[in-house]
């Protein structure tokens, strides 16, 4: 997602509100502190009362958005900005972009890398990665259950595997 798409997407601090709640809940609000679906809306404070806790939260409880008193608008496009990044991206980069001071985009800089490391722990040293595409050739599928098109993985399952080197192995499908 680009620059344009994001600002047309989510042209309003609303509109990115209603897409978190839709990800997050799937229309379905739920206590992020007990877990409770017993809950009243707050419209004008853009928050939910828990009526089983007799707590208030947001969509933003829990996620790298919460406590931030930056727009959502403006962190949907730095996610967009520090992901479409072909050779990286700085913080200074990221502030002047955004419109906001070096120390605000490291740190949204950081909170975005955090969410984006799903094992909290990093391998060191050594590491090899490899990633093969699984599958068997078109030509030996029965004829209603051939896919068309493409050469190579198109029609094949990817598989990443990452090893450290007298360590662990992580291996994932895409």
């Amino acid at each position: 997602m680009n620059i344009i798409q994001v600002y047309k997407q989510f042209p309003t601090q609303q509109d990115c509100i209603n897409h978190l709640e839709l990800v997050r809940w799937n229309g379905e609000p739920t206590c992020p502190y007990c877990n409770s679906k017993n809950q009243s809306p707050m419209p004008k404070e853009q928050r939910f009362h828990c009526n089983t806790c007799n707590t208030s939260f947001s969509v933003i409880v829990g996620t790298i958005f919460h406590k931030t008193k930056i727009d959502l608008q403006k962190w949907f496009l730095a996610i967009s900005l520090v992901l479409n990044a072909k050779k990286g991206y700085s913080a200074r980069q990221l502030g002047r972009d955004l419109e906001v001071t070096k120390d605000t985009a490291w740190r949204v800089f950081m909170q975005i890398r955090r969410a984006l490391v799903d094992d909290k722990q990093l391998m060191t040293g050594i590491v090899e990665a490899d990633e093969t595409y699984i599958g068997g050739k078109d030509k030996n599928r029965h004829n209603d259950k051939k896919k068309p098109g493409g050469q190579g993985g198109a029609n094949h399952t990817p598989v990443i595997g990452v090893l450290q080197r007298d360590g662990k192995v992580v291996a994932k499908k895409k």
